[in-house]
């Protein structure tokens, strides 16, 4: 997948005149990567668009002009996006009880590792950012990639002891992944 590139980005003056477009657009683009799975996963594929939409709205609301500033939200946003034949995501945990969202996310510590997409008819299991695995408890939310080597998901799923659920992909989800493997 293409990482954004700086001539892709606009001042934040010029962002926010066409804001309201900018967001329809984004949202109906978001709607099909947007992956619930079970009551509490939520996985956000990205891609190039979903990733520019985000840095420009970290320039506009922090009013970013430096380019060095600049380049380190293309740099911290990019690393998001998955290489060919890779999907990238965030994982959300969603839990509003705090005291229940306190017991499942340490019960829940190693729960990227049995995080997978089903691809090619074989399971992709995730790999994820190192940098947010606690040594008490997992971040709610997670970084993750899948390499399916090219091939689009056709279901996404978790293995882990406290949480088994597999969800099929809509057709429409499956089209939106295999846009972003192309």
């Amino acid at each position: 997948m293409r990482p954004v590139q700086r001539d892709d980005l606009v001042d934040y003056q010029t962002w926010s005149d066409g804001r309201d477009e900018h967001l329809r657009t984004i949202l109906a683009i978001k709607s099909p990567r947007r992956i619930h799975v079970g009551e509490n996963l939520t996985f956000l594929f990205e891609n190039t668009q979903t990733i520019r939409y985000q840095i420009q709205e970290m320039m506009r609301v922090e009013r970013i002009v430096r380019e060095a500033d600049i380049q380190h939200e293309l740099d911290t946003y990019n690393e998001l996006l998955g290489s060919d034949g890779e999907l990238g995501c965030v994982l959300l945990i969603e839990i509003d009880d705090e005291a229940l969202r306190a017991v499942k996310l340490v019960a829940w510590l190693n729960l990227p590792q049995h995080i997978y997409v089903v691809a090619g008819g074989k399971r992709s299991y995730a790999t994820f950012d190192a940098r947010q695995i606690g040594t008490e408890r997992v971040s709610s939310v997670q970084y993750l990639k899948f390499d399916t080597q090219g091939a689009a998901p056709t279901a996404i799923g978790v293995d882990h002891d406290a949480l088994t659920l597999e969800v099929p992909l809509r057709a429409e989800q499956r089209q939106a992944l295999t846009e972003d493997l192309a």
